[in-house]
């Protein structure tokens, strides 16, 4: 009975293929597949897209956010043109559909929101982000695609990274307040490479050090796996050196995750008697391991202490104070909340801020959420997160039992996941569109992997 409920809850027996074999607008449609079979372009349309994403990741810690929202709004149209023209039943997915519900959500937030204009601005932003979301959820279901995008990342990543460490070595400017002047850590820089904001920086690496764990045993030769070693380093360093209290949260959380994720996977080679007790002993490892490393270094327990400093903190009797603020708009506005996005929220919050407590954000992505579309899209919300990683855990367990390489990069999805979900209780960095497409990218890799075709498993890119 239990059984029944959860797969029903997780969509587990949706028959997706059908939906659009019935689907009168594709019946429709049904002379653009036609024109399709004729284009020598759109033959090679998912390495277009894969073209148009990695544009768009390559450039992502660099270049203005409206750029960045054209290369998206390019994506969209690609996806659009890429998806009328397809064969009907390809694609589509329980994760697919919970966006859908998720984005109707956010759609009634907006009609029903106190400050319509700019809720419909915020709108637009989330819907750009769910076009890429579509386009990249379609194209790295070829594996050779997929590899390709991470490998995009994590070399971009690299780079942003070193720049981190030069700061570190030889002194960068803060560029805010970002350390309480009253603790020991005054006058401790922490880095920001080219995302302006250490923070921000730390939410943009928690995806580079998941997927370079997952590189080292998902890329084949030597040279790639020593490159690999060399990501997981560096972005590992990098992201430490930010100070970030909810960074360091996530990369423990997505970090051990992932841990617990290989172990799992590999547990068929190991010796029965060996099954039983190998979690234990890596969960009694990592722990000893994080206390050891908060004894020893100073600024690591430093930073540590702070988190239970409560209010003596100032960067948590601010967060505790935008907090209250958020309780009450969300007291005010509990069903749909206010609409998405900081505009709208800029526009409600001094309504209730405490004296002296500016905010651009709640501070917290679930508070967010909330605040934006009410019961209705938290709900909705976790519902997403339950269906992404119940599929991930699916098809985790197909690849497991062929020991297949592209296992690899869904553990590491998964591990993401939970690393920005942890960050996320604390800060709302996944909003800015440098972050928030490494979300919607996790998201996209684990739906990639619903209706992936056995035969890509054995393909892989150059760099594998």
């Amino acid at each position: 009975m239990l059984s029944n409920i959860w797969q029903a809850f997780t969509l587990n027996r949706f028959a997706l293929h059908q939906w659009r074999e019935v689907s009168i607008i594709h019946r429709l449609l049904g002379f653009l597949r036609t024109w399709r079979q004729g284009s020598w372009l759109l033959r090679w349309g998912d390495w277009i897209g894969l073209l148009f994403v990695a544009t768009l990741f390559a450039l992502a810690p660099y270049v203005s956010t409206a750029l960045l929202g054209v290369l998206m709004a390019a994506c969209g149209a690609w996806w659009v043109l890429l998806t009328l023209s397809d064969e009907a039943g390809q694609g589509l997915t329980p994760v697919h559909l919970m966006v859908a519900l998720y984005w109707g959500v956010m759609v009634l937030a907006t009609v029903l929101s106190p400050v319509r204009g700019a809720a419909i601005a915020g709108l637009i932003k989330l819907t750009l982000n769910l076009l890429l979301f579509l386009l990249m959820a379609r194209i790295l279901q070829r594996s050779p695609v997929r590899t390709t995008l991470i490998s995009v990342y994590l070399l971009t990543t690299l780079i942003v990274s070193v720049t981190g460490l030069r700061q570190w070595i030889f002194g960068a400017d803060a560029l805010a307040t970002w350390v309480d002047p009253t603790s020991n850590l005054v006058g401790t820089t922490r880095v920001y490479s080219y995302l302006g904001n250490p923070n921000l920086l730390a939410g943009y690496l928690v995806p580079a050090v998941m997927l370079s764990g997952a590189a080292i045993f998902a890329w084949s030769r030597w040279v790639p796996k020593l490159l690999a070693g060399v990501a997981l380093l560096v972005n590992t360093a990098c992201l430490i050196l930010t100070f970030s209290r909810g960074g360091w949260l996530g990369f423990v959380a997505g970090g051990f995750v992932l841990l617990v994720l290989l172990v799992q996977y590999w547990s068929l080679r190991f010796p029965p008697r060996w099954r039983r007790w190998v979690l234990p002993i890596l969960i009694g490892g990592v722990a000893a391991f994080l206390v050891m490393a908060v004894v020893a270094v100073e600024p690591l327990r430093d930073r540590v202490s702070s988190i239970f400093a409560g209010r003596s903190d100032s960067s948590n009797n601010f967060r505790l104070n935008v907090w209250a603020s958020v309780v009450d708009m969300i007291r005010d506005r509990p069903i749909l909340g206010i609409g998405p996005g900081n505009d709208a929220f800029n526009q409600v919050y001094p309504f209730y801020q405490r004296p002296r407590f500016t905010a651009l954000s709640a501070y917290s992505v679930f508070l967010e959420i909330a605040v934006e579309a009410g019961i209705i899209g938290f709900t909705t919300f976790l519902w997403l997160i339950v269906v992404t990683v119940s599929q991930g855990w699916r098809q985790l367990q197909r690849l497991r039992d062929t020991q297949a390489v592209q296992g690899y990069w869904l553990m590491a999805a998964l591990a993401t996941l939970v690393g920005m979900m942890s960050h996320g209780l604390v800060d709302t960095i996944w909003y800015r569109p440098q972050v928030s497409t490494l979300w919607w990218l996790t998201v996209a890799l684990i739906a990639s992997y619903y209706s992936e075709r056995p035969r890509s498993l054995s393909l892989d890119s150059p760099l594998a």
